[in-house]
């Protein structure tokens, strides 16, 4: 009523102004001008009631500090900003039961749509998303064929490409460190592992899984797998990790082994994290363009939410492998120029 009253219009004027909902360009610069000046700001909740809108969008994982759904929430955030939209951060939990659950409270209309990456995929998972209340898009697997629009990368074809690597730079007896088989991307890696013994010339050294994708999980993984391989008289030159935490826990438990990395033990990486370009020894790892996966699922999710587009797309992203030190010596550098040299 403040706000009507100093720029001298009706209250109804003034609402339409300062939502969006009619009013004349030169009636929304002169209320907006009054609300500037009495420092007035839109109750949010007031207006999502009335337009049905909350401006939000959920992305849900099922691990927050995880480095790889972080730069997905950095590449969603900066395609959802400059439309309006905020990001709410949401955790899945780990279970399917869980997942499910929170794709069913989208009923409660907070939010415009969700990007999820759930780590388990199953029938009553499909349905929550079919008919949720809201659009839902998918990292992590195809479901296309249920009208779901989804994310996903060859996380298989990036252990071949890591196992393709340590081959040609000479290992022979290559082990490989998984997170849970039952979650999608320890059954897509697992089976690229398994391609890459049958197709690749080297001694399969042997799988461990660890009880979670971290790197205390990959260290106590990593020395059961070494233990084993030493204990059969065949000791590693190579360890595959399935992402660049259990890989740095791989390179931990390599160290308290007293083995050097890359010297004794080659080591590699999925994902291609921050932390494993600033490690010591930078991580070799596959990349899976997470950022870019991010961003592929906010234009789809604004492409559902804004402009009703038809639904059921699917869009891929290629894995990368991106050599540094864990598996390759690094290259001596080169002696400072002399003075009278230069």
């Amino acid at each position: 009523m403040q706000v009507a009253r100093h720029a001298g219009v009706s209250l109804a004027s003034t609402s339409r102004a300062l939502h969006g909902t009619g009013a004349s360009p030169a009636m929304v610069e002169r209320v907006r001008a009054a609300a500037e000046e009495l420092g007035y700001r839109p109750h949010e909740t007031g207006r999502s009631l009335r337009m049905k809108r909350t401006s939000q969008v959920a992305f849900a994982v099922a691990d927050i500090g995880n480095p790889v759904y972080i730069e997905m929430l950095a590449a969603i955030h900066a395609v959802l900003a400059p439309h309006g939209y905020r990001v709410v951060v949401m955790s899945t939990g780990d279970t399917v039961a869980s997942t499910i659950d929170l794709v069913h409270s989208l009923e409660g209309g907070f939010v415009d749509g969700m990007i999820i990456s759930p780590l388990r995929v199953d029938d009553a998972f499909v349905t929550a998303v079919e008919e949720a209340a809201v659009p839902v898009v998918v990292i992590g697997r195809s479901l296309a064929a249920h009208g779901i629009d989804s994310v996903s990368t060859d996380s298989a074809g990036g252990i071949a490409q890591a196992v393709d690597h340590l081959v040609a730079v000479g290992r022979r007896r290559i082990g490989f460190l998984n997170g849970p088989l039952d979650t999608t991307p320890g059954e897509a890696r697992q089976r690229g592992f398994a391609a890459a013994t049958r197709a690749a010339a080297f001694a399969d050294g042997g799988t461990e899984v660890a009880d979670d994708f971290t790197v205390t999980a990959g260290l106590a993984a990593a020395h059961r797998l070494l233990d084993r391989a030493d204990d059969a008289g065949t000791p590693l030159d190579a360890v595959v990790a399935a992402n660049d935490l259990l890989a740095i826990g791989a390179i931990r438990a390599a160290g308290e082994r007293g083995l050097t990395v890359p010297g004794d033990l080659a080591v590699t990486g999925m994902d291609d994290t921050d932390i494993g370009r600033v490690f010591q020894p930078s991580l070799t790892s596959v990349s899976l363009g997470s950022g870019r996966r991010g961003h592929l699922a906010a234009e789809l999710v604004l492409g559902l939410v804004d402009d009703g587009e038809e639904r059921g797309r699917y869009l891929t992203v290629g894995p990368e492998l991106i050599v540094r030190e864990s598996s390759v010596s690094a290259p001596t550098p080169s002696p400072a120029p002399r003075k009278e040299d230069a």
